[in-house]
């Protein structure tokens, strides 16, 4: 999982590192003052998600041990 302060948004990955163009479709899924973007490659399968407002929905402890990006 990455962390990027600045723009409070989280990434979870589920697969390697996800390249430039591997994630081909977006699925945006509203939260209580959060959203979340699964990143899904051409075959369907869930690479990782994206979690924007990450402070609202993610313990401080858990983005605390993240690697931080921003």
């Amino acid at each position: 999982m990455t962390y990027d302060s600045t723009a409070n948004a989280a990434m979870i990955y589920l697969a390697d590192r996800i390249g430039p163009g591997q994630a081909v479709r977006q699925q945006a899924v509203p939260l209580d003052g959060a959203e979340m973007v699964l990143d899904f490659d051409a075959h369907g399968v869930l690479l990782g998600i994206e979690v924007i407002g990450a402070r609202e929905t993610i313990s401080a402890e858990v983005l605390d041990a993240a690697e931080q990006i921003g």
